[in-house]
């Protein structure tokens, strides 16, 4: 018998694994992930194209960032699909539309694995039922009707009246599922960094795995160790969010390496492979309450800061582009002052029209010809529609956006003196107390950016009301027109004709100017200092602007800290060779399969998690570049259970190896609900006459014999000691389902737990979909 026909002897009456779809995809396929909620597929593509399919292969919708992208995972609700991105950057997209939700800058290196967890409430102790006692409750909405959007105005400038766009808040979409439910994005990075982002949009933790110093050994011998060149493969975080999961290459270099006994514990200084490491994550099981409760308020406040920039950069936007128009009409009286040969400035030839002392040519032909009736109607709409809507922006966006903040702050201040429960997780009293001394400066400088806008309005519009009046005059129309103000119409030539109250208020410079304050206002302001008020008497000498900034400021220092405390409590508390080879540099770590997870413990047998709900599993190809026999799968559990153990040197792991047969290779794998393993296998052996093929095997895990082994036995790697032992078994496809596919197969495989269905993509760049639950009756066509 050939090789290529060892998996199946004889055609089944029954067909493993029902085919449902065999359908062309445009391009070749390089991720793909099941939403865990919906039968939806999201892929993609070598373009770096998201496409989201549903199960019948209806494309829903398809989008593109413009960046290559390199991780993909569901939030646990199957609503937002998170996009990880070369460039470090994490894109939230919203799964009915896929428009982009949030784009957060996470990493400075390319993101290589998302891992997106919910918190685990079946399984909550005595001491989670009492924390539940002192569960904040958000009150914003009881004072302040829905928070502003981001305010998006058309015909800036335009003379016509702006409306509001009718677009959704997508942030607020965002924080809808996460206000309920404490949940955690994890992102790794291929230069070894991992970030947690609560509710995937606030950063509370980060970590590089190559900077934690190891102890391993046993309890008499204990050896430091780190992972260099590290690069993450597979995350995994458990269900009480107590402890991440890793799997990740790089070189395991033995800091004892000099000292006799280290030697006995390590061939060498260093030892290149996969790694399994556990990061202690307690911090986010113990305080989660704590955490829900400041990222909540955080987040918002985030959002709302975005609010507050985007609407001071839209008026900033529409008040230069209305300036830039009425400078344009008047820098004709300019070249009309020279070409008469007058020695003077436009604002004194404008005061002695008004005063009566003489009318030169100039202002004539300016008035009557250049400027005309029609164009200063014109500029007077500009202005008209461009202070209707910066008084919208203000009205219903910007001023709401900063009280909000303002009531936020203060709820993150009363929880700041909470000292025993907040200051462990960086909340710190003095830095929120100085957030939110910003936060009313703030205030008070948008309200007086609201003043300003309304005296200066009035002082253009009295003085285009003037000047229709001169041109009725000269040109010797008799309409009525309203009296203007005079008096208003020489302080605007002197302070507002080549100067700019407002625009210096909304204009980010790095030399902002400096406001000048009537004496009198200063003195009651340090009166009001003297008997509780803010601690800064000279903040009404900045500008709106300047003042955003500072409140930016004492954002990010308030909120760092939690980052970098959090940090620090993070730890790695075990490290687990898995396997080796001889060279990093000529090894691709993204050809090699590996998949990690936790299922429920099943197994009465695995006595290291005999205390836990769940048990992890680690599944992993062994790759051609490693020593001894190839062609071989492993799986390893009880990883996490083993390094909890209080005495390591008894500590036992369970692995056991799976030998496939010549001829063919896996291409890929993953584990499945229940402890399953689906397998894709290639044929390396092909016939001439005999078209490419390829199978996919499902293993059930739990009916495997696993082998017990010890910590201290496997120092070297887990692989090599297994392999001496004995402790490799050959995979005879016929203890198992077995589905021929009629294609070279290629990475990446798809598989729902929810739905029970499996994504196949070949070669020749088809996509199959089989249900992993069901058999077919006869045989299909594709055999």
């Amino acid at each position: 018998m050939a090789e290529s026909e060892m998996l199946i002897d004889e055609p089944p009456e029954t067909i493993p694994f029902q085919l449902q779809f065999d359908n062309p995809v445009a391009s070749e396929i390089k991720l793909a992930e099941w939403n865990p909620e919906k039968d939806l597929l999201a892929m993609v593509t070598e373009e770096s194209k998201i496409v989201l399919h549903r199960f019948n292969w209806q494309r829903l919708w398809i989008t593109s960032l413009g960046k290559p992208i390199t991780a993909i995972c569901w939030r646990p609700d199957g609503k937002v699909l998170a996009i990880g991105l070369e460039d470090g950057s994490v894109s939230l997209h919203d799964v009915e539309s896929g428009k982009v939700l949030k784009q957060v800058k996470l990493h400075i290196a390319a993101i290589v694995c998302l891992k997106w967890e919910v918190e685990d409430q079946t399984g909550e102790s005595v001491g989670d039922e009492n924390r539940n006692m002192f569960r904040y409750e958000d009150r914003t909405s009881r004072f302040f009707p829905p928070a502003p959007r981001i305010p998006r105005i058309s015909g800036v400038g335009s003379g016509d009246p702006g409306s509001m766009e009718n677009n959704e808040d997508s942030s607020q979409e965002l924080l809808n599922f996460s206000l309920q439910r404490f949940n955690l994005l994890c992102s790794g990075d291929k230069d070894g960094s991992v970030c947690f982002s609560i509710f995937g949009i606030f950063p509370i933790g980060r970590i590089n795995i190559g900077d934690f110093v190891v102890h391993t050994g046993h309890q008499h011998k204990k050896y430091t160790c780190n992972l260099a060149n590290a690069s993450i493969q597979k995350i995994a975080l458990s269900k009480d969010l107590s402890h991440l999961e890793l799997l990740c290459f790089g070189e395991l270099v033995n800091r004892d390496s000099l000292s006799e006994e280290a030697s006995c514990l390590y061939k060498g200084s260093t030892q290149n492979g996969l790694h399994y490491l556990q990061v202690n994550t307690s911090i986010f099981c113990e305080r989660k309450n704590e955490l829900h409760q400041v990222a909540q308020q955080a987040s918002n406040i985030l959002e709302l800061i975005e609010v507050v920039r985007f609407s001071l950069s839209l008026m900033h936007k529409q008040w230069s582009e209305v300036l830039t128009i009425f400078h344009e009409k008047f820098r004709s009286l300019s070249s009309l002052i020279v070409d008469h040969g007058l020695d003077s400035s436009s604002h004194e030839e404008l005061l002695s029209l008004l005063c009566g002392a003489r009318t030169s040519p100039a202002i004539h032909q300016f008035l009557v010809n250049s400027l005309g009736e029609l164009g200063l109607k014109r500029v007077s709409k500009s202005f008209d529609s461009t202070g209707k809507e910066m008084y919208l922006i203000i009205r219903e966006h910007l001023q709401p956006a900063v009280e909000i903040i303002g009531f936020r702050v203060g709820e993150l201040r009363a929880l700041s003196r909470f000292h025993a429960r907040y200051n462990t997780i960086g909340l710190n009293e003095k830095l929120i107390d100085h957030f939110e001394e910003k936060a009313g400066m703030l205030l008070i400088q948008v309200e007086r950016l609201s003043r300003i806008l309304s005296v200066t309005l009035l002082q253009f519009q009295n003085f285009f009301s003037w000047l229709s009046k001169c041109i009725k005059l000269m040109s010797e129309q008799s309409d009525q027109l309203p009296q203007p103000n005079s008096e208003l119409v020489v302080v605007f030539l002197r302070s507002l004709f080549n100067h700019d109250p407002l625009g210096i208020h909304l204009k980010y410079s790095k030399q902002c100017p400096h406001i000048k304050v009537h004496a009198a206002t200063m003195e009651r302001v340090e009166e009001l200092m003297m008997i509780g008020g803010f601690a800064d008497p000279k903040f009404l000498q900045r500008t709106l602007v300047e003042e955003f900034d500072l409140l930016q400021n004492s954002c990010k220092e308030a909120f760092l800290l939690p980052l970098t405390v959090i940090s620090q409590k993070l730890h790695c508390e075990d490290v687990m060779p898995l396997y080796s080879f001889p060279s990093m540099s000529s090894f691709d770590s993204a050809a090699v399969p590996t998949s990690l997870a936790y299922y429920k413990n099943l197994c009465a047998d695995v006595s290291t998690c005999s205390r836990s709900r769940n048990v992890d599993y680690a599944c992993f190809r062994i790759p051609n570049e490693s020593p001894d026999k190839t062609n071989t799968v492993g799986i390893v559990r009880g990883l996490s259970c083993s390094s909890q153990s209080f005495d390591k040197e008894d500590a036992l792991v369970e692995a056991i190896f799976l030998h496939i047969q010549d001829g063919y290779h896996c291409v890929d794998l993953a584990l499945y609900k229940d402890c399953q393993l689906v397998l894709l296998l290639n044929e390396t052996v092909v016939s001439p006459n005999s078209m490419d093929r390829a199978y996919m095997m499902l293993v059930d895990v739990k009916e495997l014999s696993f082998f017990s082994v010890s910590r201290l036995s496997a120092g070297e790697n887990i692989w090599e000691f297994c392999y001496s032992k004995g402790y490799v078994i050959d995979l005879d496809p016929k203890d198992w389902r077995v589905r021929c596919v009629p294609h070279s197969l290629v990475a990446p495989l798809a598989v729902s737990a929810s739905r029970g269905v499996a994504c196949l993509f070949a070669l020749r760049r088809r996509a199959l979909v089989y249900i992993l639950e069901e058999d077919e009756e006869d045989t299909s066509d594709v055999e």
